[in-house]
Parts: C-alpha cells; structure tokens; sequence
C-alpha cells in the first residue's frame, strides 16, 4: 500500500482558515510531530483573499487585488509549511471572508456563507483519504471572533462527525494565566499592553487538557512567521523582544473534545493512548 495512504501511519489533521493561522496555535506541535515522523496534514480553507496587499493596502482600497492577494498568501503558506516540515498541505479553495463587519462578508462565495454541509464535505473526503487519528481546530469562538475561524471549527465539527473516523479531537486553547503572565512581564518591559482583554479569548486554567513543550521549535516557528511577510497582522509578533518571543513561543495548549482512547486527564502528547496501537 502507498504510505501515503497507509490507514494504520500516525497523522495529525490541523483544520485552520487562512495562510499564515497555522503558526501560532499549532505550528510547533506540527514541526514536533512532523521531525517524529507522524505525518502532519495541513488543511487551509481560504485562500486570504481579504489579507493585506502590497505596502499594506487593505481590501477596497486602491490597489487591493483579490487574486493577487491570494496568490501571494498560498506561496507564503507553502514556504511557511516547509520550515515546520508539514507533509501535507490541502487549500480548500473558499474564499476569505475577512474581518466580522467588513463589507467580505457580504460575498455570496465568501467562507462564511458557504452552507456547513457543503464544506464539511470537502473536508470530509480529505479525512477519508489520510484518515487522521487527531484533528485539531478551533473552538466555537473560532479563537477570536474572526467568521472565517467559528466557520472552520463548524465545518471540523460536522466532518468529524460525519466520518467517524478520528480518534481524538482538540480545540486550540490559550490558558487564561499563560496570558496574564505575559501581559504581566510586557508591561514590566516597558510594553504598552493597556485594553488586553485577558478574559474574552483566552480559556480557564481547568479547561485545558493538553500542553506541548515546543520551545525546541522556536526559531521554526519565526521562520514560518517571517515567511508570511505580506501580512502586517506578523510585524507586531516578529518586533517584540527576543525574551518575549521565546515565553510566548515555548507552549501550545489544547483543549480536548473526546477520545476514542483512554489517555490521561492531563497529557503532553496529542497521540496519548495512540502510539504503539
């Protein structure tokens, strides 16, 4: 049988919504598991449409050019996928809804427009294909708010369930103190970090289930950061201090759904219950 194909090969399916989403939540654990040989799918829903244009021109300004735009963030996302060794990399070609309020969203074709079942199938084909143990996605919030983010973590939902197939199934999760010790430590460096919500997109303590110590993949994670370079939404992260980087890059934290395994309340591994099987 290809390997590729092999239902019985580890695999891990992170479902994100635009070029340049898989870095921060999910790029070290993929570049993790990626180096241990489990073979890591990357599925990108948008092609990021409603990203910056050239010298930051945002959408319905002079010189925003959709197409460009999205030809552009899909090259980004290839360079950025080889720096973390993603094996596999799916578009699934909708089209970028932008941000909630912007006039994307009014798109017949936008992401978030797209009838659930009608997605979820698209992705539903790409899990029976790889047949992946552990998907990872966004919770119902889609992380923060974005249409395109609560889109994907609807289409993750309804796949999953329709195929049965996963065995383990994650939000991505910021852990509410990770965030205030951050915040805590910027400003003590002199950052200006007033109106942080510390609250509205981060997840209490006690609802994290899953923490992966992925600081070995720090300077990966920049490098897949740094190859998004059309997007300004990247400056902020890339010009903090070093020491800052390093604090926030050195975990990723998860939030899981269901196991079809038994695996521990509390686990540093994704495949917990999965390996050797």
């Amino acid at each position: 049988m290809d390997r590729e194909l092999n239902e019985k090969e580890l695999t891990v399916m992170a479902v994100h919504a635009h070029p340049d989403d898989e870095v921060m939540g999910t790029g070290g654990m993929l570049a993790r598991y990626a180096d241990e040989g489990i073979r890591t799918v990357l599925v990108t829903c948008t092609n990021g449409e409603q990203g910056d244009g050239p010298g930051g021109v945002k959408p319905g300004e002079p010189g925003h050019d959709d197409d460009a735009v999205a030809k552009v963030r899909l090259a980004e996302l290839r360079e950025s996928a080889a720096h973390l060794g993603i094996r596999h990399v799916e578009p699934l070609g909708f089209r970028d809804s932008g941000m909630d309020g912007w006039d994307g969203n009014e798109h017949a074709a936008a992401f978030a427009n797209i009838p659930v079942d009608v997605a979820a199938e698209k992705l539903s084909d790409l899990i029976r294909r790889y047949r992946p143990q552990v998907v990872v996605t966004y919770n119902e919030k889609g992380g923060y708010g974005h249409p395109d983010h609560i889109q994907a973590h609807r289409i993750a939902v309804a796949a999953v369930e329709a195929t049965g197939i996963p065995d383990k199934f994650y939000y991505t999760g910021t852990p509410r103190s990770w965030m205030a010790d951050m915040v805590a430590y910027m400003t003590e460096s002199g950052m200006d970090t007033e109106g942080w919500d510390l609250e509205e997109f981060t997840d209490p303590d006690d609802q994290i289930t899953s923490v992966l110590d992925v600081s070995d993949y720090f300077e990966r994670k920049i490098k897949a950061m740094v190859a998004h370079a059309s997007q300004g939404d990247s400056e902020f992260m890339l010009n903090i201090p070093d020491d800052i980087q390093r604090r926030m890059f050195a975990g990723e934290a998860y939030i899981r759904q269901w196991s079809k395994v038994t695996a521990p309340d509390h686990e540093d591994d994704l495949f917990s219950g999965l390996r050797g099987s």
